[in-house]
């Protein structure tokens, strides 16, 4: 009995060994080919909803404190919240502020992309 749980957990072992080795090794890279319809189509309809969403995010990230959903907003509630004497709320607050102002570099990127592709591939050459 004892002989068939050893040799059953070698060969899983073995198994397991041989599945994460196979996944180790490197794929080749791979070449994604739009046809012309599928970059008419990205070009008239997914761009420019891409950049009106960028463009909508930065400007509410960037906003003042008046501007709800702000960085500035996040950090003038955690403001008030430790006025207030709720040090955890605000603490979390200020936390969340910085999060929300790290995403502007990716979205920057993004409204890049953007500008990028267009030039590319959708103004006539």
């Amino acid at each position: 009995m004892r002989n068939h749980l050893t040799t059953a957990a070698l060969t899983i072992g073995l198994v397991l060994a041989g599945a994460t080795t196979a996944a180790a090794q490197p794929t080749d890279p791979v070449t994604i080919t739009l046809s012309p319809e599928q970059v008419q189509h990205l070009c008239e309809k997914r761009l420019p909803k891409i950049e009106k969403r960028a463009d909508r995010l930065l400007e509410r990230i960037n906003g003042g404190p008046e501007v709800r959903g702000s960085a500035e907003w996040l950090r003038a509630r955690a403001t008030r919240e430790r006025e207030a004497g709720r040090e955890t709320t605000a603490q979390l607050l200020e936390e969340r502020a910085d999060r929300r102002a790290g995403r502007v570099d990716d979205l920057t990127k993004v409204k890049q992309w953007a500008t990028d592709f267009r030039t590319d591939h959708c103004e006539a050459k």
